[in-house]
């Protein structure tokens, strides 16, 4: 079975490397869906198994996340790494749900073009990378403030028809 790396550069200098980009498109592209473009992997197989599909991708995302600080790659793109698996694992979660949705979110190959991008010392992050990641903090900022602020209208709302 060929695999091809066309873009990806740098084949060949780390064998570590080599073997993770082997792994990301295993899981993530392995098949193409007859008469379309449509890629996936051994992702989606192995997670119609209870259990054992929810930890095959988060656990290659980790190593994946360990070649990048062992890489020194920028904080900013490590923390949209860590983005790409986390909602890669939430969508596993669902079930029925995160094997359709392992067809198009492809953490894997995602993380693997920002591990090679910077897998070159002094290669800075892009803007695009700031914006997801400054993107995710305010989402995730506006869902612990939404309760709260639902709480606060609730508390007030029961002030108001007790007095």
């Amino acid at each position: 079975m060929g695999i091809s790396h066309a873009g990806t550069g740098g084949e060949g200098q780390d064998p570590y490397l080599d073997k993770l980009r082997q792994w990301s498109w295993y899981l993530d592209q392995a098949f193409r869906v007859p008469g379309t473009n449509l890629r996936f992997g051994w992702d989606v197989i192995v997670g119609l198994i209870p259990g054992l599909g929810d930890l095959s991708s988060p656990a290659f995302g980790i190593l994946l996340l360990l070649q990048a600080y062992r890489m020194r790659v920028p904080a900013l793109v490590q923390a949209r790494m860590v983005i790409n698996a986390v909602v890669d694992a939430l969508l596993g979660i669902v079930p029925g749900l995160g094997n359709v949705a392992d067809v198009f979110w492809k953490a894997n190959t995602w993380n693997m073009r920002l591990l090679e991008r910077h897998a070159r010392p002094g290669v800075p992050h892009s803007r695009f990378d700031v914006v997801v990641v400054w993107s995710f903090v305010a989402v995730l900022a506006l869902a612990a403030l939404i309760p709260m602020l639902v709480l606060s209208w609730v508390a007030v709302w029961l002030y108001a028809w007790l007095t």
